[in-house]
């Protein structure tokens, strides 16, 4: 597999509040942007292990602790329970409560402060969102996690990354490939891009080569293990889509 182009230093824009935090992270106490950061590194050590979050999206959330360990089983270690999926909050609050140390368990789907808050409180490490929320930014800054913002438009990507993303979601990944991810990485190459929405697995590598951070991967890696599909069979996907990756 081709190795992405590293990540460039952030131009000198980015950072527009005193002392060199982000607009969000001016309000956040001290402590909260200590722990964002340290966050921050184990996401990022999790990614670099297998560049791959795993998205768990279902009509119920009954599942995703046996899910989850496949798939860190399988080796990838970073997962997010999508808060559009019913019992999702008590699904993350019970799995968090005794997560293994190796896995980044996030929350995704969050539109809303209140949601950040909520999902935080019941374990978070992470949130991922939909859309370019410069409200959600602030409050995962305020409450000390990374935060993952959903975007497509060189313009919607920009305005995520100097309100303080920690990595940005190209969202719906498929609607442009890797032609599109290649395109916007030429003028904006510091910005670590996390495309999502429809990439399969024979297609991620084309994504890594093309310049992702990570992949965002829901249905055609999850498959219908959420509702009760082979988790066996998860542990098959999951192991050709790293051994397509790590080729």
């Amino acid at each position: 597999m081709t190795t992405p182009p590293a990540a460039t230093t952030p131009p000198p824009e980015r950072p527009s509040a005193p002392g060199g935090a982000t607009p969000s992270e001016e309000g956040a106490p001290p402590e909260a942007r200590t722990r964002a950061q340290a966050s921050a590194h184990e996401l990022r050590a999790a990614l670099e292990s297998a560049p791959v979050i795993a998205i768990l999206r279902s009509t119920s959330a009954a599942r995703f602790a046996e899910v989850t360990d496949t798939l860190l089983a399988s080796g990838i270690r970073a997962a997010e329970f999508t808060l559009t999926t019913p019992g999702a909050l008590d699904a993350l609050s019970e799995y968090a409560a005794d997560a293994p140390p190796a896995l980044a368990l996030g929350a995704g789907t969050v539109t809303t402060p209140a949601e950040a808050q909520a999902a935080v409180e019941a374990g978070a490490t992470y949130l991922i969102t939909p859309t370019t929320s410069t409200e959600v930014i602030a409050e995962a800054a305020r409450l000390g996690v990374p935060v993952l913002p959903g975007a497509c438009t060189p313009t919607e990507i920009l305005t995520a990354w100097r309100a303080g993303a920690t990595m940005v979601k190209l969202f719906p990944a498929a609607t442009g490939g890797p032609e599109y991810l290649r395109a916007v990485r030429a003028p904006l190459p510091y910005i670590p891009l996390v495309p999502t929405g429809g990439i399969g697995v024979t297609e991620a590598p084309a994504y890594l080569a093309a310049g992702a951070t990570a992949l965002g991967m829901g249905g055609p890696l999850v498959g219908d293990a959420c509702e009760g599909g082979s988790l066996a069979a998860l542990g098959e996907r999951a192991a050709v889509l790293l051994d397509g990756i790590r080729r």
